[in-house]
Parts: structure tokens; sequence; C-alpha cells
């Protein structure tokens, strides 16, 4: 391993930190530690200013930059966190950026960036991915000898991001045994361990990734940095198709757990956030608290520390994210429904097929008079996930059944 972070540096950090970002709170969630028999606090990242912890190692950065690197001017790539970070910070320094972000980011992290930036940033829309918007950001970069602030390779900004360790340690004075971090390019998971395997070695810090984006899960895995072919972009704060080679390396070793959660469940997470504790996530903010059911026998009796990285979410996205919350569940399900053409016959599926508390949610219908049967594509969103496999026997037993959706991804996405 080649570099570490250290506390000298770290504790560095914080100084240059508090120019513009303020401690965040660490506050107890009684209804998580409750259902979990444990001590669970928030770290509430999603508290900042630009409303997530990458504006610790983005200002950490570019403040560290020299005059003549000043004046040239900066570039980065980013889902749309780290952006703001660094539009934040040139705005506040004044200093020249290009941010390059993917061209289906969230609209609300591109126009957050832009406000933050003011006159000093310039937003490129480029690519279906962080990868593909960082490749573009680094040509452009070295064609005009500017300065690329990577949104998690870069020691300044791993120091940076370890400014949450050095908070954790000041504001909970007894010992922590558990960390979930979220880990998308594994800048904040670095500086967590390098403060906590020098300040409190006991303590135990998880990484968590989405299902559909596992770079360093895999990397871990293959004891080498791995890049993805293909991931799944639904939670854009932590999907990448490759980590960085310095985090990778202070990962695997500083790690005691490296976990994927499905996207399905983490939507289930923001919902429950909002609706029950007026807390608004964006989809990797709720990373650390769906990992919680994976280790609910391991923490019980211990103090556990979730961290909420951001909350920079569209609320656009909410029928998506109700969407995939309810099919995770079991809850909603899609059909090929096969409808006689005579009259009735969609009134006798209400009324005998679907249960007392099923709902039609989704009705696509393409009656071909050719044929006796014309076939419907149906939504139904349960009550339980126990009503289904009886509405499938009722189907069938009435000739209504014709094929189920959600077990064949490719039809699914084609269709509905």
């Amino acid at each position: 391993m080649t570099y570490f972070p250290s506390i000298p540096d770290i504790k560095k950090a914080a100084v240059t930190i508090a120019q513009v970002a303020t401690e965040t709170p660490l506050m107890q969630s009684i209804r998580l530690s409750k259902a979990y028999g444990a001590n669970v606090l928030l770290k509430r990242e999603d508290l900042h200013r630009v409303r997530s912890y990458k504006i610790r190692g983005a200002f950490n950065k570019i403040n560290s930059l020299s005059e003549g690197e000043r004046a040239k001017g900066i570039v980065c790539a980013s889902a749309g966190n780290h952006a703001q970070g660094v539009a934040f910070a040139c705005n506040h320094l004044k200093i020249q950026g290009t941010v390059y972000m993917p061209s289906v980011t969230p609209k609300q992290k591109i126009e957050q960036t832009k406000m933050f930036g003011g006159e000093w940033v310039t937003v490129v829309l480029e690519g279906d991915t962080f990868d593909d918007s960082s490749k573009s950001a680094r040509a452009f970069c070295e064609s005009n000898n500017k300065t690329y602030i990577h949104p998690f390779d870069d020691p300044k900004v791993i120091e940076g991001q370890g400014t949450v360790g050095l908070e954790l340690l000041e504001q909970f004075k007894e010992p922590i045994d558990y960390i979930f971090v979220a880990v998308g390019g594994g800048g904040l998971a670095s500086g967590l361990i390098g403060v906590f395997k020098e300040l409190s070695p006991s303590t135990k810090i998880i990484g968590v990734e989405p299902e559909g984006a596992p770079s360093m899960k895999t990397s871990m895995e293959n004891n080498v940095n791995t890049e993805l072919s293909k991931i799944d972009k639904f939670i854009d704060g932590a999907a990448v198709q490759k980590v960085g080679d310095l985090t990778f390396s202070i990962c695997k070793e500083g790690l005691y757990d490296m976990v994927t959660v499905p996207e399905g469940k983490v939507c289930q997470t923001i919902l429950d956030l909002y609706n029950r504790d007026a807390i608004v996530v964006e989809p990797a903010g709720a990373l650390t608290i769906a990992a919680l059911d994976g280790f609910a026998s391991e923490i019980k009796d211990k103090t556990v520390v979730c961290i909420l990285s951001g909350s920079n979410n569209d609320i656009t996205r909410t029928a998506e994210i109700k969407e995939r919350a309810l099919l995770y569940g079991r809850l909603k399900h899609y059909f090929i429904v096969r409808f006689p053409q005579r009259p009735g016959a969609l009134k006798e599926f209400v009324a005998e097929i679907l249960g007392p508390d099923d709902d039609i949610t989704h009705f696509e219908y393409s009656k071909k008079s050719s044929r006796e049967n014309a076939p419907a594509i149906v939504g139904i969103e349960l009550k339980s996930p126990d009503d289904l496999e009886p509405l499938v026997q009722r189907m069938k037993a009435n000739n209504f059944y014709g094929d189920y959706l959600n077990d064949k991804p490719d039809l699914f996405q084609y269709l509905v």
C-alpha cells in the first residue's frame, strides 16, 4: 500500500473544511434502536449546505491547489454530489471549474450544481454513467492543462471525507461498535478507516453498495481492482463501474465487511425514512440503514452508526422509488391477462378473480378481433405477498391467465 490517510492530515483537513462546513448532527433513531435492540445513531451528512458529505473532500482538495493551478482552473466528473461540492468550492474560492455529469443525472442535482457554482462553473452533460463522464472530463482536462478533482481516489479528498470520523469520536465519547458507510468509489470509507484504525481500532466498519453496482465487493472478492462491464445506475450516488486504486487498497485491508443491498430494499428504506422519520434522503443516503437487517443478530445491544450520506433526491423519482419498493416487497405484480372477447369479461375479472384487497394499478388492453381471447398487460397491487398464489390460481381456473412478467426482466422492461 503506497498511501494511507494519517490522523495529522485529517485533522489539518478539518481546520480547512471549517471555513465552509459546520459539524453535522449525530442523532439517535428511536425507531431503529427499538427495531434492532441496539443504540442506532444517524450521522446526518445529508444536512450540509450542499446536502452531502462531498463538500468535505472537494473543498479540502481544491483549497490545497497552488496559485498557478487555481489560475488554470479545475475539472471534475460526478453523478451529482461531488459536483455540488466542487461547484460550491469554486464559487467560494473564485476558481473557474468545468463539471462533467452523466446525461441521466437527476435534474435536481444538475440545477443545484449550477446554482452553487454560479458564474464560476460550467456544467457539461456527457455519457450514461459516471465512468463515461470521467473519461470525457479527463480528456478535456489534459488538453486544456487544468487540474482534475477526483471524486474519491485522491489523498486530499480522502482526508477531507475522513473528518466525518473525527466528528463522530468527538460527538460520541463511548465506544462505537459498528459503522455502516455507503461505498461508491470508496473515499468516505477510506477516510473513516484512516481515523478508526488508529483512534478506535475495535470499531467495525461495514461498507454497503447497491446490488446492481457491486464494484468494491467484486474487487475485494477478486483481490484486484475490477471494472464492472455493466451496472444499474438507479442509485446514482453509489454506482461506479470501478472504485479507486487508493480506496480499494485501503478498504481491502480496513473494512470489517463489504455487503450489497437490493435497489428495491433501498427504495422501501427511503419511503420509511420519509413517512416515519420525516427524513429525506437520496438512494445512496439510505444504503446504510437498508443494510441493518442483514446484521440484526450481530448488532443487538451494540452501538451502531449509520452515515446518511446525502439528501439530493429528485421528487420526480418518487413514482419509480415507490414502484421499485413494491416490486421488491412482492406487492406489485404484472401479468398478461387473456380476456374473452365477450361483454362482461372485465367485470367478471374484477368481481370474481381479484381479491377483496387487490387493486389494478396498470391496464393496457390490445383487442385483436381475430382472436378468441384479447391480451392485456395488467398491474396488480396486493395487500400481502401471500395473496399472489391464490390470485394466480383463480386466474388459471377461469382461463384468464396468460403469463407472469415480474420474473421475465427483458420482457418486463419492454412491456411495462
